[in-house]
């Protein structure tokens, strides 16, 4: 008895084992994970997937049916990604997390945003969970052997996104209303440590009044900038409301304001500006009166040379350079300055 009880214990004890001790190990896939993501303005875009492989099969019409609801990818729910609302296809679509699904056909196909994003594949999909449908054109492309996803045309005000695999490619177009996101974004960080500082308010103001957005608050921060701290950058930023808010007078007399308290800096990053904004005559006043207040400093001559440059006064550039290059100290600037009249010399 006690021979036959040790046997059975032996048995379970080895036997058991290796069914008790399964545990998942972690090798390739043969539809590995992958993903990609975009930045637009503050918006972040991120599409997760795994990538079939076409592996000499039929792909569309026949692995993937037509007709049929499709994960657009393998394994769970291929999911996208919007930190804040956006626009797709035209529609909007509120932040979060989407379960990517597709209806292909031989002509257009059906892009499905779910809000159920956790599931595996398209077999727990339900229509009634649906956020968003929109209908898009594939388009023919050169053969890919894995499916991919891309987010293609990246800039503030959107991107791409488009499925390959096999020789099909099917891009739908997100839009994002950047300059709202922002300003959003500015109300809530002005609310926190930032909202003490003159700096933060007055950047504020200025991006807002740049981008003709929620300029009620941007007056509130400029005013604010100011109060905190009276200074070029806090009148400028001002000025900028101002004059986005039709009010040419105030503007003017603001910027005026600023002209008297600006260091040698602001007024050389101030001309800067306005040149690259094509405001030519303008950065020239703002480069000549650089100059006045600071007769001393190589610098103000430098700048103004390439105002004038950038103006076609090429007689007047060459006096302002060289007389930059007589006061200048440092040997990088000194080579900079010499092969910039080199250039412009030689083309006299």
């Amino acid at each position: 008895m006690r021979k036959h009880s040790f046997v059975l214990l032996t048995a379970l004890l080895f036997g058991a084992a290796p069914a008790s001790a399964q545990a998942p190990l972690d090798l390739p896939q043969p539809s590995p994970a992958a993903s990609v993501s975009q930045r637009v303005g503050l918006t972040d875009i991120t599409i997760t997937y795994h990538r079939p492989a076409v592996n000499k099969r039929q792909v569309w019409g026949q692995l993937v049916p037509y007709g049929q609801v499709w994960r657009a990818g393998a394994n769970e729910n291929t999911v996208i990604t919007f930190s804040t609302p956006v626009t797709v296809g035209g529609h909007p679509l509120p932040s979060g997390s989407y379960g990517l699904h597709m209806i292909p056909t031989d002509h257009d196909w059906t892009i499905i945003f779910n809000k159920e994003s956790r599931a595996w594949g398209s077999f727990f999909y339900d229509q009634k969970d649906d956020a968003l449908r929109i209908t898009v054109t594939p388009r023919p492309v050169e053969f890919q052997e894995r499916l991919s996803y891309t987010l293609d045309a990246a800039d503030d005000t959107g991107a791409v996104a488009t499925l390959r695999w096999a020789a099909m490619a099917v891009p739908f177009e997100i839009k994002v209303d950047t300059p709202q996101v922002v300003a959003e974004s500015l109300r809530a960080q002005l609310h926190g440590l930032p909202g003490f500082a003159w700096q933060s308010n007055a950047q504020a103001a200025a991006w807002c009044a740049r981008h003709d957005v929620a300029l009620d608050d941007a007056q509130m921060w400029a005013d604010k900038a100011v109060k905190l701290q009276e200074n070029f950058t806090t009148l400028n930023a001002r000025a900028l409301v101002a004059e986005k808010k039709n009010d040419a007078t105030t503007a003017g007399e603001l910027r005026a304001k600023a002209l008297t308290v600006a260091t040698e800096a602001d007024m050389n990053n101030y001309g800067y500006t306005l040149l690259q904004s094509g405001k030519t005559d303008e950065a020239l006043k703002v480069f000549r009166q650089n100059v006045e207040k600071h007769p001393d400093s190589w610098n103000t001559y430098d700048s103004l040379g390439e105002g004038l440059a950038t103006a076609g006064n090429k007689a007047d550039a060459i006096t302002n350079y060289r007389k930059a290059r007589s006061m200048v100290k440092d040997e990088t600037n000194q080579r900079r300055i010499d092969g910039i009249l080199k250039g412009l010399e030689g083309t006299q």
